[in-house]
């Protein structure tokens, strides 16, 4: 017997618009504007799909992810903590050492080009790290 787990053949970007769709609420059009902010703010960044279904956005390491829940979408940065949130994005995981997350709700409104600042910062810090390191 083969233990091993079935990969999906699907391709991320294709994992994630079916998640939005399936989502079919404001919660998959809000991840859908997140999805093109995040390619606007970087072309290059990597779409993938991890840890048993979490939309992943990559570029020279993980920038950030877009989780669903029942009551918000968050946007999870993997170095959230060492940038700059002049807009003070960020309201959720504040504690942390390493991550911060931005919790969005349904009737959330948010500066888009502020979030746009944030991720090119996020990219920029993985590509600094992957220079030095």
């Amino acid at each position: 017997m083969n233990s091993k787990p079935v990969e999906s053949a699907a391709s991320a970007p294709e994992l994630i618009s079916q998640r939005i769709a399936e989502l079919g609420d404001w919660r998959g059009k809000l991840l859908e504007r997140l999805r093109q902010l995040i390619k606007e703010a970087d072309p290059e960044i990597v779409e993938e799909w991890k840890w048993r279904g979490t939309p992943v956005w990559s570029r020279q390491g993980i920038v950030c992810t877009g989780e669903s829940y029942k009551s918000v979408v968050k946007m999870t940065f993997a170095k959230g903590a060492s940038l700059q949130d002049p807009a003070k994005l960020f309201n959720a995981s504040l504690d942390g050492k390493v991550r911060r997350a931005i919790d969005l709700r349904e009737t959330d409104e948010f500066d888009e080009a502020a979030l746009k600042s944030l991720i090119r910062a996020a990219v920029a810090a993985n590509i600094f790290a992957k220079k030095k390191g």
